[in-house]
């Protein structure tokens, strides 16, 4: 009989015994192993979500904040900004140093019986100009859609992309309309205004899986979105004094004759109309007889441009954004813009890589060390209790030992069936503990990506776990040496006669 099926015959003769000290050891490997791969998993996401852009600019405050409200969508928005600071990255003060500028819109939100979503009225420049991240190759990813979906046009105002979180668990699809509510917390709805689905996302492992993206025309258009004349008036002496230039006067008629804009689709001309901002009824009855026409079949609609004629949009005196992502022409141009605007005293830019590395290296970095460690201390308890079960046993197997060694096999041989069993024991319970830290990211996956966007499936590894089981090997030998020379030094005459 081989030195395995010995060892393995002792560990059936416990089985109790064995079974316990088995979980114990399964369930520490399994928590180790949860902790490697949702940190991996979060690490590497958090980091592609804040590629693709060199800063974000937004209203002064927590650093930090701004990139998570912003990127993760997590957190409370700080302020809203100027609208002249996503212009000057257009066709303003930056706009030579800029490739491409992406205007956010926060503040509303869509929500279900179990969720509540995060809407950001933006620009289709979104997904047609910012990467989200980079293939193994280096090269970069792009947006795509699914089912022949596509991308919202500019002036489509209430037309809205769907991330693929969203489209499942809210069960919309592409031609679907649905209403925002105002706030994060969804308390009033904008029953007014519906958007349309054109296009959801495939999954892309960001954050934005879990977004809604409108067309941030009609998200202006929405109730409590526009600014007061008052408003209007500081932000202008704002960004007067922000770009150093003379304080030009406008008065409330200027206002009111530039309070609406009729954009020809065809020849771009745009016409003044007057309408009523402080209550927004001009806009949004204009905006909701146009909009709130039943539309065409869902593959009519996303198969060929909307034709929406003359559109009112919301004038850009009275509009404010809450954060502009900014891709640079180059990098050169980083150190430039970023320390411009963060001079000023109304909006600050952020690196947003920056500020992730210095969230994981300070902040994760050691909470994911110190859970290592515990988990590391679990396996060692487990590992010790491997000890003293085999341990224990010896006294109660002497006379097996000593039958052994009567009838041929060698001290060597004795301490290496122990050291086996050891092995055996500590190997089968941390391929189960393997197992069973996966089965419980499997678990657990679909809770986290709802709330933080961090993706995790049961076949997601990280490279340390190949260090698991050799390690477990060393540990079992290590335990099992002091039962195994207690074997090897069995008096043979003493245990059978005893007996």
């Amino acid at each position: 009989m081989s030195f395995w099926k010995i060892a393995w015959r002792n560990i059936q003769q416990r089985a109790l015994a064995s079974s316990l000290t088995g979980l114990s050891m399964a369930l520490g490997v399994a928590a180790m192993i949860a902790v490697l791969v949702i940190h991996g998993v979060s690490v590497r996401q958090f980091e592609q979500d804040a590629e693709g852009y060199h800063l974000i600019v937004g209203a002064k405050g927590g650093k930090l904040q701004l990139v998570l409200n912003t990127v993760f969508h997590l957190s409370e928005p700080i302020e809203n900004i100027p609208y002249a600071y996503y212009k000057d990255f257009v066709d303003g003060r930056f706009a030579d140093f800029t490739e491409v500028a992406v205007p956010y819109c926060l503040g509303d939100s869509y929500t279900t019986d179990t969720d509540s979503f995060r809407i950001v009225g933006t620009h289709p420049d979104l997904f047609d100009k910012l990467p989200y991240g980079n293939h193994p190759d280096g090269s970069s990813k792009y947006y795509t859609f699914q089912n022949g979906g596509r991308n919202f046009h500019p002036d489509a105002f209430f037309e809205a992309v769907l991330g693929s979180v969203v489209a499942r668990r809210g069960g919309l699809r592409v031609g679907d309309r649905f209403h925002a509510t105002h706030g994060l917390g969804g308390e009033d709805v904008h029953d007014q205004n519906a958007f349309t689905v054109v296009g959801i996302l495939n999954p892309t492992g960001t954050a934005n899986d879990r977004a809604l993206f409108v067309n941030m025309e009609g998200f202006y258009l929405l109730g409590n979105h526009e600014l007061s004349h008052e408003q209007a008036t500081q932000r202008r002496q704002v960004m007067a004094t922000e770009h150093g230039a003379h304080l030009e006067h406008h008065t409330d008629t200027d206002l009111d004759t530039s309070a609406g804009h009729d954009v020809d689709a065809e020849d771009g001309t745009v016409t003044e109309q007057s309408s009523d901002h402080e209550n927004g009824t001009g806009v949004e009855q204009d905006a909701n007889a146009k909009q709130n026409e039943e539309p065409a079949a869902g593959s009519a609609l996303v198969a060929s441009a909307p034709n929406p004629g003359q559109r009112q949009s919301l004038p850009e005196d009275l509009r404010e954004v809450t954060s502009v992502l900014v891709r640079l022409a180059d990098d050169m141009y980083l150190g430039h813009v970023k320390d411009t605007i963060n001079e000023g005293q109304v909006a600050q830019a952020v690196a947003p890589t920056y500020e992730i590395t210095t969230l994981l290296d300070r902040i994760v970095g050691p909470i994911h060390a110190v859970l290592l460690v515990l988990t590391i201390l679990i396996v060692l308890v487990a590992g010790i209790s491997i000890l003293v079960s085999i341990y224990n046993s010896m006294n109660e197997r002497s006379h097996d030992i000593a039958v052994m060694r009567a009838l041929g096999a060698s001290r060597w041989a004795v301490m290496a069936i122990v050291l086996f069993e050891s092995i055996l024991l500590s190997v089968s319970s941390g391929l189960a503990g393997i197992v069973l830290g996966h089965a419980l990211i499997a678990i657990a996956g679909p809770h986290v990506e709802a709330r933080t966007g961090v993706v995790l499936h049961f076949f997601q590894f990280d490279t340390w776990e190949l260090v698991v089981i050799p390690s477990l090997i060393a540990l079992a030998s290590l335990v099992g040496l002091l039962p195994a020379i207690t074997a090897y030094r069995t008096d043979v005459a003493k245990s059978l006669g005893n007996s």
